[in-house]
């Protein structure tokens, strides 16, 4: 019985605590735009890389490699 003494309140207090943080994200609008995020990652901004993108890349990574001691 002390048992839910304890138990009792300490889920009332969660679940006050979880309602609170709900309410904040709503309040702070992480709720407004729902589908900006999903569509975010379909628009392709970058053109396509050519052979000047992809040697400079390629120095750039041999160079952060031999850096780090892996090269």
């Amino acid at each position: 019985m002390t048992a839910l003494a304890w138990l009792i309140p300490a889920a009332l207090g969660l679940g006050f605590l979880g309602l609170m943080g709900f309410l904040w994200a709503v309040r702070s609008g992480q709720y407004e735009d729902m589908d900006g995020a999903a569509r975010r990652i379909l628009i392709d901004d970058d053109g396509p890389l050519t052979d000047d993108d992809r040697d400079q890349d390629a120095a750039g990574n041999e160079g952060s490699r031999d850096e780090a001691g892996d090269g």
